[in-house]
């Protein structure tokens, strides 16, 4: 793998997929003098980009109930 002039590495998806690195996630860089390590920054209020999705839907949907009322009511329960 090289390091593109842009200073552009590729991960690999094996890699990303396992770390969890979605598009946009925030990362950061650490250099120990040796090694130079990647990692996830964690989000400023808690949440990740999932929970903001999630947030977003129940907010717009005009549906106030969870994910497993709404599935208790698709099932019959």
């Amino acid at each position: 793998m090289r390091i593109t002039s842009k200073g552009q590495v590729t991960i690999p998806v094996q890699i990303r997929e396992s770390a969890g690195l979605l598009p946009n996630t925030e990362v950061a860089f650490e250099y120990d003098g040796d090694t130079v390590r990647i990692y996830r920054v964690p989000s400023k209020d808690g949440f990740g980009r999932g929970d903001d999705v999630i947030r977003h839907l129940r907010g717009t949907s005009g549906v106030s109930m969870t994910t497993d009322e709404i599935m208790a009511l698709t099932r019959g329960s």
